[in-house]
């Protein structure tokens, strides 16, 4: 059986405010190609479906219309929640869905629910779909299990996933949202949760049991281990996404088990740039051709915060998203407590003023309009 594992697919979701929804569509296009391409029976979505809880109709939409070529390009489906779903609505209908090769697995406290049975030439595939297993939801309904945190949640999980082994024979698949132990540090914008300890981290040792994992909250993709990975989303979210890559992990199982783990890339619509330097030499040097139509993000180093800095850059990047005004080395200190401590009310405001005006201060007349207003603000405090 051949499986593509793709994750945090977060249809609805922007990229600084730009709409992603026609990027993303192509993007899956693409990926129904690959379906017929390398003759893909499954593919796995392992959770982060929506962006959003409550979707627009139009992100609806484009889900609807993505499933729909990817299964006819041949390929089952299975989607498992995460915890940017909202597992009621994206289960709804999942009984008559799967008729159609569309499996959805949202219901946390029903592992039955959990188990796909699927088959090929060797025999039975149990895929076990874990949807987002929020650690407080269960330890509510669940109070003799013990659980306190994502760790203990995967582990009890993960023993109801065993124990229906015993009963379910073949090779095993299992779906996971979650951060697991060994995740490369930590340059990425999946939400984690934070425990008294730190990382609330699944350790590798509660996914034992299976053929392999498929991983999803990660948005780069990530190998623990020859059967344990994440695949990344399959656009870029954010700048601080690790891998430029996007793209899944084909997954060959044989008869014994796990055969094979091959990566398989995706197309990536706009590329994500960084640039650094002063406005003025960024805005015309040419080393930077050919990134004009990349996501940018941009470092200014110059002495003073350049006034409309975005707008200059859209000029020659349309896509510019992020600009950080860090300064040369002989930029003006913006240590606020070390200026209160040597200058006067009415000189900090003078500074505020050459610091939004690009080193032009206040005249005269705005000079003597601050030095009544800090005079007035004073004798109120007094009470005169």
């Amino acid at each position: 059986m051949r499986l593509l594992h793709t994750s945090d697919w977060h249809v609805g979701r922007t990229f600084h405010g730009a709409d992603t929804v026609d990027a993303l569509l192509g993007v899956l296009r693409e990926l129904a190609a690959i379906v017929r391409r390398q003759r893909i029976d499954v593919v796995l979505v392992a959770g982060d479906i929506y962006d959003s809880a409550m979707p627009a109709g139009r992100h609806v939409d484009a889900l609807t219309l993505a499933l729909a070529e990817i299964r006819a390009a041949g390929a089952a489906i299975v989607l498992s929640s995460g915890n940017h779903d909202s597992a009621a609505r994206l289960g709804a209908n999942a009984g008559f869905a799967r008729a159609g090769g569309l499996h959805l697995s949202t219901k946390a406290l029903e592992p039955e629910s959990w188990r796909i049975e699927l088959a090929d030439e060797h025999g039975p595939v149990q895929v076990y779909a874990l949807p987002y297993l929020e650690p407080v939801a269960l330890r509510a309904a669940l109070p003799e299990a013990g659980i306190a945190n994502q760790a203990d949640a995967v582990r009890w999980a993960m023993d109801a996933v065993r124990a229906s082994r015993l009963e379910h024979t073949g090779r095993a698949v299992v779906l996971a949202h979650c951060f697991a132990a060994g995740v490369a540090e930590p340059e990425d914008d999946a939400p984690r949760d934070i425990t008294a300890g730190g990382l609330d981290v699944v350790p590798l040792t509660h996914l034992d049991g299976v053929d392999y994992v498929a991983l999803g909250h990660i948005h780069s993709r990530q190998e623990l281990s020859p059967s344990v990975r994440y695949s990344g989303a399959p656009l870029h979210y954010s700048f601080r996404e690790r891998s430029p890559l996007r793209g899944g992990w084909l997954v060959d199982l044989d008869a014994d088990g796990l055969a094979e783990v091959a990566w398989v890339e995706l197309p990536v619509p706009r590329s994500l740039t960084t640039i650094e330097g002063e406005l003025d030499a960024l805005l015309s040097d040419p080393e930077h051709d050919g990134t004009e139509q990349d996501w940018l993000r941009v470092r200014l180093t110059d002495r003073l915060r350049p006034v409309d800095a975005m707008r200059r850059l859209k000029e020659r990047w349309p896509h510019a998203a992020e600009v950080q005004w860090i300064g040369g080395e002989d930029a003006p200190t913006l240590d606020l407590h070390a200026r209160l401590a040597r200058r006067s009310e009415a000189e900090v405001v003078g500074d505020f003023l050459v610091h939004v005006r690009a080193g032009v201060g206040a005249n005269e007349a705005e000079a003597a309009l601050v030095r009544d207003a800090v005079a007035r603000a004073a004798a109120v405090e007094a009470g005169l």
